[in-house]
């Protein structure tokens, strides 16, 4: 099969002809139609995530058609369309699992870090971590739902019952979320790279009540703040733009440092919370509400053979919403 192959971080994917890998006990083999490209897949190629199984098949926002399974499986048949979220495995037994956290599982493993991902034309995956899609979504625009959209709603429930909520970054996640908290009634205000316009003008045309550079302040006090954005200096102004009692949520799964600020912003009861990885409940309840807002999600396209051309025009912000790579659109 064709694949995209990480040999080490810091170095371009290289494309390549690999044996197709055989379901095990309790995994399902899908036949990829779509890869989401998601800021993770960033950190793993730019080494910011340690030790990542090498050689590794990257992309966790799988959308494809089980083709064949392995001995035990009881959740889906071939000809299944199912979808592959970052969240890989966790063992179940341990306290975090067993209290509904198994997204803190120190046994966990990820697709597309330590288990081989998307961006080929087969993967593997364990049955019970994946999810039915609506069949109303398409295979494009289902795949940033998988990752942008799960994490990003976990950050967004942590946010509790804001009324003024900011986005620091509107890229994937954020352009997905902003469908949901208009939907629930909230106000959501846009915070770009500066300067950023064609960004700030799409937050606005989502229903963005205002959107301005990071370095603004916003014209009114945030109940709570969201960072989809990995910038550290973030933080401190995200405190400042928060209210008393408010909450800075951080999602990215890497950011850089923090730096030091003063204890008079944080005073007043603001808090700041990190979000890891994700559950299958978040899942479930996230691809259940999608349909309903709607959720339309932006998505550009990528053959499979462009995808270091994605993740620098990701890194570089070269487009707004999501991106994918196409496997096979037949």
């Amino acid at each position: 099969m064709r694949a995209m192959i990480l040999d080490e971080p810091g170095r371009p994917l290289r494309f390549a002809e690999i044996d197709a890998p055989s379901p095990g006990a309790g995994e399902i083999r899908l036949k990829v139609r779509v890869c989401g490209i998601c800021r993770t897949d960033l950190h793993v190629v730019d080494g910011d995530l340690p030790e990542p199984k090498l050689p590794l098949v990257l992309g966790h926002q799988i959308v494809g058609i089980v083709d064949a399974v392995g001995p035990g499986t009881d959740v889906y048949d071939v000809g299944d369309r199912v979808g592959v979220p970052w969240l890989g495995f966790s063992c179940g037994r341990c306290s975090f699992c067993r209290s509904g956290r198994e997204n803190l599982c120190d046994q966990a493993r990820y697709t597309g870090y330590q288990i081989d991902g998307g961006f080929a034309d087969l993967c593997v995956a364990d049955e019970h971590f994946c999810f039915p899609l609506n069949p109303g979504i398409p295979d494009l625009q289902a795949a940033p739902l998988l990752c942008a959209g799960l994490i990003g709603y976990r950050a967004y429930r942590m946010a509790g019952e804001a009324r003024r909520l900011g986005f620091y970054g509107f890229g994937a996640a954020a352009h997905l979320l902003i469908q949901v908290a208009i939907h629930q009634g909230r106000e959501v205000y846009a915070f770009t790279r500066t300067g950023d316009h064609a960004a700030q003008e799409f937050a606005r045309s989502l229903g963005a009540v205002w959107a301005g550079g990071s370095d603004e302040a916003p014209p009114d006090p945030l109940d709570a703040a969201i960072l989809f954005a990995p910038v550290g200096a973030l933080v401190p102004a995200a405190l400042r733009a928060v209210a008393k009692g408010g909450t800075v949520v951080c999602a990215g799964i890497h950011m850089s440092e923090i730096p030091s600020f003063p204890y008079t912003i944080l005073w007043e009861e603001r808090g700041i919370r990190s979000v890891a990885n994700l559950t299958r409940r978040d899942g479930e309840e996230f691809l259940g509400l999608a349909p309903k807002v709607p959720i339309r999600t932006e998505v550009h396209p990528y053959p499979l053979e462009q995808a270091n051309q994605a993740l620098d025009d990701l890194r570089n912000g070269r487009f707004t919403g999501a991106a994918a790579l196409v496997i096979d659109d037949s």
